[in-house]
């Protein structure tokens, strides 16, 4: 008897709908074809284990079975248990007059118990666009595919209940999400605040301009100055995820298996910090079984570089691509995935290896050799990227010990929105664009032209500095950016002046 189940393959964060034949005839012999890995062709032991330990029979028949389509390679365990409902309905131990309706996925323990698996949330979209009536997930997943509305989720625990439900025996649990509500119950909060940074006062406005317009920023500064604490403050002031950019992301960090049991939408911008220790293919992504990297995870959210002359130089240099395009493909003999990554880039370093040059107090072991070769781990390229240098000194006693309370995330956030609703009507028709960093050249001649004091003003500052058409681009995206932030309708001097303070660290000015 031949019966259909249907799974779904991942690639990239799309899903794709795979349909599991089962013929069962006279014989003893199993066949699995349909280009499954080894995880998948090893998914029979672990059907009849399972089997066993419920005291239901594995069928003794010839078992054939073909995923189709049969050019997609099927990886992972998360087949066990639409193979096992399969074989079973083909056996007749299953009724199946309901198979057609639900798309099952789960792996199998081999006591029964369904395991959660990997990129349900794509799954679940693509189960509702292909017009399937519900889903039978792993309740650990339960949550997170209940996120797709006009979709029945059942969570199943043991593959018994399965069995039971298309029996008609047993009602499973059907979940539901109010997405709406859980979103914006969750959307505002944050255990780290800006008030609990005392001084840095130019800092903090150079980080409200980065998040205002969504542009790159680098802090250099001694060690102790409070970078890392106000680069993991970041993500406290950039405006809430919208339901689309939510679930965007969300997919994303389902496909990498990053969600957790209790999970069902990604309400707050994503913040990663990955060690300096990591591979240029886990920032990026791919592997030989292709992966999301930290670029990717960082999508709609905050990438923060802590130390980045310590990153190897090929892991840095493997971003260039990514910051400009905000996607990254990876591409290899047999397939292409391509993943998002629109992120904000922050990081940080020490100005020298000792880490106190040009300190106010503190004097610098280092010859001017050292330092140079220390910020010469950073190529110009990249640099040109990063639209916003500041320079933090330390922190003196006098402000560590005043008892007011610095200005509030909330009070900073309200600033930034109000400024990402400027970019927003400004680019309403501008595809891709949302905010000032996105803009194009031909964007940048029509929004962001400064006036002929600011013209003579950064004329004279590309000469000096000797600076790139590239960093010529990101100076007029930061003055609109500072721009907005006054509610100015038009590029002025002060503006441009502000932007190219922003660019101090520009390659001929570093070490001297």
């Amino acid at each position: 008897m031949l019966v259909k189940t249907f799974g779904a393959a991942v690639h990239g964060i799309n899903a794709t709908i795979v349909t599991i034949e089962v013929n069962v005839s006279r014989g003893i012999r199993f066949f699995l074809v349909g280009l499954p890995d080894n995880a998948v062709k090893e998914s029979q032991q672990r059907i009849i284990s399972a089997l066993q330990v419920n005291n239901i029979e594995f069928p003794r028949y010839q078992i054939v079975i073909n995923m189709a389509p049969a050019d997609i390679r099927k990886e992972g365990s998360a087949y066990d248990l639409p193979l096992a409902i399969g074989i079973l309905a083909a056996a007749k131990t299953i009724q199946n007059d309901e198979l057609e309706k639900y798309l099952i996925m789960g792996e199998l323990s081999l006591d029964g118990t369904v395991q959660p698996v990997k990129g349900i949330l794509p799954i679940a979209i693509k189960a509702r666009e292909e017009g399937f009536k519900g889903m039978i997930v792993p309740k650990a997943n339960a949550r997170e595919a209940a996120v797709v509305n006009n979709l029945d989720v059942y969570g199943a625990e043991n593959i018994t209940e399965v069995i039971d439900f298309f029996n008609g025996n047993k009602h499973l649990e059907l979940v539901t999400v109010d997405t709406r509500q859980e979103f914006f119950d969750n959307i505002g909060h944050f255990e780290a605040d800006f008030s609990d940074v005392k001084g840095q006062e130019s800092v903090k406005r150079a980080i409200e301009v980065a998040a205002a317009g969504g542009h790159n920023l680098i802090m250099v500064g001694p060690p102790g100055a409070g970078k890392s604490m106000m680069a993991k403050r970041i993500p406290s002031i950039l405006p809430p995820l919208t339901l689309h950019e939510a679930l965007e992301t969300t997919k994303i960090h389902s496909v990498a298996g990053k969600m957790s049991g209790n999970t069902s939408l990604l309400a707050q911008r994503p913040f990663r910090n990955p060690h300096h220790t990591i591979s240029d293919v886990a920032l990026v992504g791919g592997g030989t079984f292709p992966q999301p990297g930290e670029i990717s995870l960082a999508h709609n959210g905050v990438l923060f570089l802590d130390e980045l002359p310590e990153f190897k130089r090929t892991v840095l240099e493997v971003m260039r691509q990514p910051l400009e395009d905000r996607k990254i493909c990876i591409s290899r003999a047999k397939f292409a995935i391509e993943y998002p990554a629109s992120f904000m880039l922050v990081s940080s370093m020490n100005p020298c290896p000792c880490g106190y040059h040009n300190h106010p107090e503190r004097e610098c072991v280092c010859s001017p050799g050292m330092v140079q070769k220390y910020l010469g781990r950073i190529s110009g390229p990249l640099l040109d990227r990063i639209d916003i240098h500041i320079e933090i000194v330390p922190v003196p006693f006098d402000k560590l010990a005043e008892e007011s309370t610095p200005e509030p995330s909330s009070t900073i956030r309200e600033r930034v929105i109000k400024a990402r609703l400027i970019q927003e009507e400004r680019f309403a028709e501008s595809k891709g664009v949302y905010c000032n960093a996105q803009m194009s050249s031909k964007q940048l001649r029509t929004y962001a032209t400064p006036d002929v004091a600011g013209s003579a003003l950064l004329k004279n500052a590309m000469q000096r500095l000797n600076l790139s058409a590239r960093a010529y681009d990101r100076i007029l995206k930061v003055s609109r950016t500072i721009a907005d932030l006054g509610a100015c309708e038009k590029v002025e001097v002060q503006h441009i002046a502000e932007a190219i303070n922003y660019r101090n660290l520009d390659r001929d000015g570093w070490g001297g």
